[in-house]
């Protein structure tokens, strides 16, 4: 990809979700952002004890503020749209996506055109705007270096898909510009409700139908027996999935919709199906980096207008590492009754949930947050981790290693002058769920305990001298508070030599019950 002297700071497409109802739609158009501009204010407890308003001001504010971006209406006029010779616009500037306009009574014909043709409206945008600001010799850009950044909520991520995967809509051209896609709470894989299940495709009621999985692989560009969640023609690490796991928040249709959708969700989309993955450039499957936050759908407690959003979609958009974690096991060990009823030949279950939240240094909200209270935790059986038969030597299946969290970190808003990154992540590993011959085992549980907890503190330096071009050191909080001190051993991230490194934590409760593994920490630039 071209490096210009503008990189990471590309013009910024934002795409709104979705408008079921004639009322909505007129309402959504009548706003120039489209929601973009929408802030919120919350209550938090201040170290005295009171309770003080916390305000996020939107995410369109902030980009103005805090990264020097412009909006493209002046004059009561939209700059990308207008036809005159005369408008210069900036290279740092969000545009909005208008594509109900069509659907509107007042701006259009008021008939919604299918999924199809917002995908090409979108890239006839991408490729008008590219003309607009090539033309503007204060940005000293060409065509073939111009990119631009998707950030999309809900259905517009799907938007965005159907563009970017389905060579059939649009120009490559324009796919050739896009640099990354965020999306937030996005339906990747279909709405799934009690009772229906996955929307059917016979429900027309405001283009509902636009979430089932058969219609879904129609505009994605796949076959109907693909899983709708995968990427093509698009690197899949180059999306970011914001995932929301509050739904008793979401009001739409009176909270029905959040009860349809159940409790693992944000209240429309399921957890389950707010991500993608697809083949890397070495041909294996890989996920979409995501993160999990405490948010519904869209409200007052919405995922776009939340500081955690905003954190998320800035770092992965201007950062400039990446940082993975991966709980390897290497051995898990039983109660004393529990191994004595397995050794007497007694059949066993057992099931694990992990817990993390991942905060960065200098900052009072958590980048993800992964909890069994908010129904995001991570669930494996001891099957999934040692698969094999009962009573056998059984060795760690490392594909079923928790993956713990994605984050992206930006040097640029370091607090320390070397320009060190820094972040800490909090892991549990709690009681499970232990079945013996078919009847719970209860005597030892103790509901919200937890047989590994660390708090384990990680700060990166950049060093040309170091390999990776990062000098890495970590901690525990329980041994040394806030200053990581070990002096981490790296080595070449295997088929990543060039841009990415990993190192592993040693993790161990070695009291009955137990666990013993490796926190595998990657990075890449």
């Amino acid at each position: 990809m071209p490096t210009t002297s503008h990189q990471p700071y590309h013009p910024i497409i934002y795409v709104r979700g979705f408008a079921a109802t004639q009322g909505e739609i007129e309402e959504t158009v009548t706003d120039p952002y489209m929601g973009f501009n929408i802030g919120s204010t919350k209550a938090r407890t201040a170290w005295t004890g009171d309770l003080k308003r916390f305000f996020f001001e939107s995410p369109l504010v902030r980009l103005i503020t805090d990264h020097d971006y412009h909006d493209v209406f002046e004059n009561g006029e939209d700059l990308v749209a207008s036809d005159r010779p005369d408008c210069i616009i900036p290279y740092r500037s969000i545009i909005i996506y208008r594509y109900y306009d069509e659907a509107s009574k007042d701006f259009g014909t008021g008939e919604t055109p299918p999924i199809e043709h917002f995908a090409k409206g979108l890239s006839e945008l991408i490729l008008r705007l590219r003309d607009k600001i090539c033309a503007n010799p204060k940005n000293s850009m060409t065509p073939e270096d111009f990119r631009v950044h998707l950030v999309a909520h809900s259905m517009g991520g799907l938007v965005c898909r159907a563009f970017l995967q389905n060579t059939k809509l649009g120009s490559e051209a324009a796919r050739g510009a896009v640099d990354k896609l965020f999306t937030y709470a996005t339906p990747h894989n279909g709405i799934d409700m009690r009772i229906v299940r996955n929307v059917p495709g016979w429900l027309s009621f405001g283009d509902a139908n636009n979430f089932n999985r058969k219609r879904m692989a129609g505009y994605l560009g796949l076959s109907e027996d693909d899983d709708v969640s995968i990427v093509k023609n698009f690197p899949p690490e180059r999306i970011f999935n914001l995932v929301g796991t509050n739904p008793r928040d979401y009001a739409a249709a009176g909270g029905i919709s959040a009860w349809a959708a159940g409790d693992a969700s944000d209240g429309l989309v399921r957890i389950e199906n707010a991500t993608t993955h697809g083949l890397g450039s070495d041909g294996l499957d890989v996920s979409s980096p995501r993160a999990f936050v405490h948010r519904s759908h869209s409200g007052p407690y919405g995922i776009v207008n939340s500081e955690e959003g905003y954190q998320n979609l800035t770092r992965f958009l201007f950062g400039t590492l990446r940082v993975d974690g991966i709980l390897d096991i290497d051995d898990i060990s039983l109660p004393i009754e529990v191994q004595k009823a397995f050794k007497a030949g007694k059949e066993l279950r057992a099931s694990y949930q992990f817990e993390v939240a991942v905060s960065v240094r200098g900052c009072q909200w958590q980048m993800t947050r992964r909890e069994v209270r908010e129904n995001s935790a991570i669930f494996r059986s001891y099957g999934d981790l040692f698969p094999g038969d009962d009573r056998t030597e059984r060795l760690p299946n490392r594909a079923k290693s928790p993956h713990l969290f994605s984050i992206f970190l930006d040097s640029s808003k370091s607090v320390k002058t070397s320009g060190a990154v820094s972040f800490a992540f909090d892991i549990k590993v709690l009681v499970p769920d232990y079945e013996v011959d078919g009847l719970l085992f209860m005597k030892r549980h103790y509901e919200g305990g937890y047989i590994l907890r660390e708090l384990i503190m990680v700060e990166a330096f950049p060093d040309e001298t170091a390999l990776g071009g990062w000098r890495i050191k970590y901690g525990y909080q329980e041994v040394n508070p806030g200053k990581p001190g070990i002096d981490a051993v790296t080595r070449k991230l295997e088929g990543e030599e060039d841009r990415g490194i990993v190192f592993e934590i040693p993790v161990a409760q070695n009291t009955r019950p137990g666990v013993k593994g490796k926190l595998r920490i990657e990075a890449r630039r």
